[in-house]
């Protein structure tokens, strides 16, 4: 059995990595398509669970892990800017607010009938930045394919005043539950998740606590 991590995200791919567990990246096939009629927490289920089955029907006998993120402001979703005039419009909405992080994560392995999701929520409150900010932060280019158009563990984090919350989750996966739902499905880590969110080796972690 092997573990395959369905998307082509560096943050979930640099997380994965810090459980010492060796895996590979297959991106997955699936049209990130919204449904109206979901909530966003619930819809970042559905699209978690969308990317980790068009792999796992190509790899029936390997545990594929999905996962999807989306901010949630006053019950409306906001994915990633295609451009970055929308990277502008949600960071103005964003500012001097709070929002929610939803991260969806979905662990399948066909061949064993296993089929887990859940979804991890943070909070994240935004600073009341100036007009000075904002433009340098955007010029940075750096909210381009971010969810809510800002990284934590960038420069974004100069934009945020606090959270509360599981930091990786705002990253893009929850780290401490989805080791724990690979331990539980016979996955050895080779770094205890305990001892990762001690030390927290993460650009910015020790930051927000």
């Amino acid at each position: 059995m092997q573990i395959l991590l369905a998307s082509t995200s560096p943050r979930r791919r640099e997380l994965l990595n810090l459980l010492g567990v060796p895996f590979h990246i297959i991106p997955p096939t699936c049209k990130e398509t919204l449904s109206p009629h979901l909530s966003p927490s619930e819809q970042t289920r559905k699209l978690a669970g969308d990317k980790a089955q068009t792999v796992a029907n190509q790899y029936p006998e390997d545990l594929v892990i999905g996962s999807d993120t989306v901010i949630e402001i006053e019950g409306k979703l906001l994915g990633k800017p295609e451009n970055m005039e929308e990277a502008e419009t949600m960071l103005r909405e964003l500012r001097g607010r709070f929002h929610q992080v939803h991260t969806g994560v979905a662990v399948i392995q066909k061949s064993l009938n296993v089929s887990i999701d859940f979804v991890e929520t943070a909070l994240v409150w935004i600073k009341p930045f100036d007009e000075t900010t904002l433009k340098t932060y955007l010029d940075d280019k750096e909210s381009l394919g971010k969810a809510g158009a800002y990284s934590i563990q960038g420069e974004g984090a100069q934009l945020i005043e606090k959270i509360e919350g599981d930091y990786p989750t705002i990253v893009g996966l929850p780290l401490w539950r989805t080791a724990k739902v690979l331990e539980q499905q016979g996955v050895v880590l080779t770094h205890s998740v305990e001892d990762i969110y001690r030390l927290k080796p993460y650009e910015n972690w020790k930051d927000f606590g």
